[in-house]
């Protein structure tokens, strides 16, 4: 296959930039879910999308779709799409990469004069960053009519206006999602497509372009959780008489580092995070012992077994030190995410495209979710991509050489054409 027309990449390295300037919020990017930053960038890939011949649809959460008739709308179509929201002070690629790569291939498309059978949508999924609503997936299932009416009370981390009021304010069905009517059917999809930057430094070290994703982790949370004892004297109260809830949070902390120890030495693969943990500061004190920690935790896993798994021994580590130390573990709401595993055969589908493109894939698991899980989960054929990326993710130097994103966006326009 030819070399891509280079009004195609161009036309994402424009679009890249207009996103870089018009949602930065030093020192990084700020798009939130239902807010400004992410309205802007809905707009801007529709008038692009426009701009390219493309048919708009927008379904009752907010999500975008963007058409490429194909010449026979009967058969089911090929859906390329990501997130276009960020976490705040985030970087410019988490998602924006696989909504540009869509329209990237569909300006090579169109600039080629090829027409597909099937018809190709440019899918601009809302609210993926859970930061901003803690409901994963959020408009990829509200797409599926799978959001429970529960979460439209969800409030915004910023604002703490519920997901309701954000998405009533721009002028959206709220009652339609709480009903569950459903925008997408499985059964009228042929594939779908995501392109992400790698969020960690696989690629780089492996010296490829892409990754191909064999799953998609899950997940369970507890993004409020408090351990509680008591407050006391620094000086005063003993060893044997403190319930001193940091030493007893330091022992949960010490007791799930042992549980991810023996499940590695298994062979088997999860990630525990406790990326919250502060004492009240309207209490704390140098001379006190502290009665009160809070913190937040974030176990991923490909495998529900695993999950499960950590999950008992959280519940059984906790009972122990509770009665050890002297304090309680009150760990507030879970959520979470089902792992998805991906379609073996499109990834070979994508396995071939990348070979017959001259470019170096590996395959590899994903540790971050995706809004692939849940077409996948729907039984709707699904392929990851991830195309490398220089410096992590979430975060203001996350980075992508536009040579790779062209690199992907070829692998991906053979794959869907050939």
């Amino acid at each position: 296959m030819s070399a891509l027309p280079a009004a195609a990449i161009a036309l994402a390295g424009r679009l890249f930039e207009e996103l870089r300037l018009h949602t930065t919020d030093e020192p990084g990017i700020t798009r939130a879910a239902y807010g400004e930053g992410e309205e802007f960038a809905h707009a801007l890939v529709r008038r692009a999308g426009l701009e390219l011949g493309l048919h708009e649809a927008v379904d009752a959460a907010g999500n975008l779709y963007l058409t490429l008739p194909g010449e026979d709308p009967a058969l089911p179509g090929w859906i390329i799409g990501s997130h276009i929201d960020s976490v705040p002070h985030g970087g410019n690629f988490d998602g924006a990469a696989g909504v540009l790569a869509g329209l990237a291939v569909v300006a090579a498309l169109r600039e080629e004069g090829r027409r597909l059978a099937r018809d190709l949508t440019v899918m601009v999924i809302r609210a993926e960053e859970s930061t901003w609503f803690p409901v994963s997936y959020l408009g990829s299932r509200a797409a599926f009519g799978l959001l429970p009416a529960e979460a439209l009370e969800t409030r915004r981390a910023d604002t703490g206006r519920t997901l309701r009021e954000h998405m009533e304010a721009l002028g959206f069905d709220a009652e339609a999602v709480a009903r569950g009517e459903a925008h997408l059917d499985p059964a009228r999809i042929h594939g779908f497509v995501e392109l992400h930057i790698e969020q960690g430094p696989v690629l780089e070290r492996e010296d490829a372009a892409l990754g191909l994703v064999t799953g998609i982790a899950g997940s369970f949370r507890y993004r409020k959780a408090r351990c509680l004892g008591s407050y006391g004297h620094s000086g005063a109260v003993p060893r044997a008489y403190r319930q001193d809830a940091v030493v007893a949070f330091a022992d949960l902390v010490a007791a799930l580092e042992t549980t991810w120890d023996g499940l590695e030495r298994e062979g088997a693969r999860a990630t525990i995070t406790f990326g919250e943990v502060g004492t009240d500061p309207a209490q704390h004190a140098f001379s006190k012992v502290p009665g009160e920690i809070g913190f937040c935790l974030d176990v991923r896993g490909e495998s529900p077994a695993v999950l499960e798994r950590i999950h008992g021994e959280l519940m059984a580590r906790a009972a122990v030190i509770e009665q050890r130390r002297g304090v309680h573990f009150d760990f507030g709401e879970k959520t979470g995410s089902t792992p998805a595993i991906l379609d073996a055969s499109l990834r070979a589908r994508f396995a071939a495209s990348a070979a017959r493109e001259g470019v170096r894939a590996v395959e590899m698991p994903s540790g971050a979710g995706h809004d692939t899980s849940v077409f996948a989960n729907r039984g709707v054929p699904s392929v990851l991509l991830f195309v490398r990326n220089q410096n992590g993710s979430h975060n203001p130097q996350e980075d992508m050489r536009l040579a790779d994103f062209a690199e992907a966006v070829r692998v991906i326009r053979r794959a869907i054409a050939g």
